[in-house]
């Protein structure tokens, strides 16, 4: 059961959501002309939940990683790589960006301020909005029994 009672936030819990919350406008912004590549759907749809409206797209799309990567390529100069941080997300995101070189480079140090703005907490894309909503205070405490 849920108490509806919010915990109010510490002031470093309120910085860190500020600074989550400015890397994501920032990467939302180049997302409306820059493709985001995420894991799954339930990565996609955090990703929409947070405001993002450019185009993101899913790798789970039963193409071989090569044969998505060849796709990609045709279809994109630039693309936004964003696989979640924990082992198998970092192992997926060297055999990306072996296969994207030229392609997200300029884009990596969004991944990098995601990854360290919520590894104490988090590691993958689709827990964000639950990260902030508990930095930021606005989701209900669990009631201790």
């Amino acid at each position: 059961m849920l108490n509806t009672d919010r915990k109010i936030p510490s002031a470093e819990a309120r910085e860190r959501a500020e600074r989550l919350r400015e890397v994501l406008d920032a990467l939302s912004e180049v997302n409306r002309t820059i493709p985001v590549i995420v894991e799954g759907k339930n990565d996609a749809a955090a990703l929409k939940k947070l405001g993002f409206t450019g185009q993101i797209i899913t790798l789970h799309q039963g193409k071989g990683l090569y044969d998505f990567c060849e796709d990609i390529i045709m279809r994109f100069t630039k693309v936004i790589l964003l696989p979640d941080w924990d082992d198998s997300g970092e192992s997926l995101h060297r055999t990306l960006a072996g296969l994207l070189s030229g392609h997200y480079e300029d884009f990596t140090p969004f991944r990098e301020m995601l990854r360290i703005l919520c590894q104490k907490d988090i590691k993958d894309i689709e827990s964000i909005p639950g990260l902030l909503l508990r930095l930021e205070g606005t989701l209900p405490q669990p009631k201790n029994e």
